[in-house]
């Protein structure tokens, strides 16, 4: 099973239990005070996606590694760059 498919299988398993508790499809005779919660739930897994994936990216990037050799090559091309252009007669 693909990526895909287990978020879209999860999300819809999601929003069935939302349904039959909000619209009380199954006529549970569930409290009203389940219903009252159940009512907001989709914004507030929204926001919490919303918080998970900020804190993952910040993580991420805050514990994002360097490259040291990268660096030093890169810069030795860009030399090798500017020497070249100014041999075609770019003042730089």
């Amino acid at each position: 099973m693909t990526k895909l498919l287990e978020w879209l299988f999860g999300v819809s398993l999601v929003v069935a239990v939302w349904a039959l508790v909000s619209f009380d499809l199954l006529d549970l005779n569930l409290p009203q005070a389940y219903r009252e919660v159940a009512w907001p739930m989709p914004l507030y897994l929204l926001v919490s996606f919303g918080c998970y994936s900020l804190a993952t990216v910040g993580y991420r990037v805050a514990t994002f590694n360097d490259c040291e050799e990268a660096a030093k090559e890169l810069l030795e091309q860009i030399k090798e760059a500017k020497e070249d252009l100014r041999k075609k007669g770019l003042k730089i």
